[in-house]
């Protein structure tokens, strides 16, 4: 028997719709918000030591909690951070700097505006700027900073999945599918297919512009998957044939039109050899050499 299983992420499936699901009898996955991890790291439902490269898993209320930690994800955060932390500083010393050159410089107006600045790169959880006569000095609260870290590439995952319907490992990938989804929402809004902007009143024309932009994309999904299949991805080939290029290549090929003794006619030109590999690794078959009359 096959189960369908809903998957949201932690914006879009949030407490009351778990419970409408549970209540319905649909099982889902879905992800928890950071304070949520962090309240049941507080209650010792989970441990830090939980958070490791190898997925692991807690049971809790009937429900299995799916723990891992990003490495890669971990590194890129804390450098983010650190490098906000250094420009912070080089901000600091230039404003410092201009208010120690300058009789009619406000200490306070810079003390402000860089307060603003921390705030708005989310650091004001563990730095705090002060003036010390005309100069802003920076405090680093290392115990919060050393929380703020601790989660830094970690995520937790909710399930009511049974674990012999699906183990901690798909759990994980099915999630992780969702990225998948959000690409090919920006494929078919703005990057391959624009979808947008849609000038359309009739709801019934919007419908069908949505209807075939959708169909496109499960076209634009094959065509994918056979180049990937036949030329790789740019991920191990820098110069692995793209969607984009194959189009550009295939744009080429076009109709002859010219004229015999007062006729017009049309001759399809013939693929080159990159045409004729694309259309091979699409499965594509081209016409035969042939001039029609128009």
């Amino acid at each position: 028997m096959t189960e369908v299983v809903f998957i949201g992420d932690r914006g879009m499936l949030k407490a009351k719709g778990k419970a409408v699901l549970s209540a319905d009898g649909w099982r889902y996955i879905s992800a928890l918000t950071k304070p949520q991890v962090r309240a049941l790291l507080t209650q010792g439902v989970l441990q830090p030591d939980l958070f490791d490269e190898e997925i692991g898993e807690v049971l809790q209320d009937g429900k299995r909690l799916i723990t891992r930690c990003n490495p890669s994800i971990q590194r890129r955060m804390r450098a983010r951070r650190a490098d906000k932390l250094n420009q912070l500083e080089h901000l600091i010393a230039e404003r410092n700097a201009f208010v120690s050159q300058s009789t009619r410089a406000d200490p306070t107006a810079g003390l402000r505006q860089l307060e603003h600045w921390v705030k708005r790169y989310k650091l004001h959880g563990f730095v705090s700027l002060a003036l010390e006569g005309d100069q802003i000095c920076c405090t680093i609260d290392q115990d919060h900073l050393a929380e703020v870290a601790l989660l830094d590439g970690c995520y937790v995952l909710e399930t009511t999945v049974p674990a012999p319907v699906m183990d901690r490992h798909a759990v994980d990938a099915r999630y992780r599918d969702l990225q998948q989804v959000e690409r090919n929402f920006k494929t078919m809004k703005t990057d391959f297919l624009e979808i947008r902007p849609v000038f359309l009143r009739n709801g019934q024309r919007t419908k069908a512009h949505v209807f075939v932009a959708m169909l496109a994309l499960k076209i634009t999904r094959l065509f994918q998957s056979l180049l990937h299949q036949a030329y790789g991805t740019t991920d191990d080939d820098p110069h692995a044939i793209t969607p984009e290029d194959a189009l550009e290549a295939l744009s080429r090929l076009t109709y002859l039109i010219y004229d015999v003794k007062g006729s017009r006619y049309a001759r399809l030109v013939q693929p080159d050899e990159e045409q004729c590999k694309l259309l091979d690794a699409l499965g594509l078959r081209f016409p035969r050499q042939t001039a029609k009359a128009l």
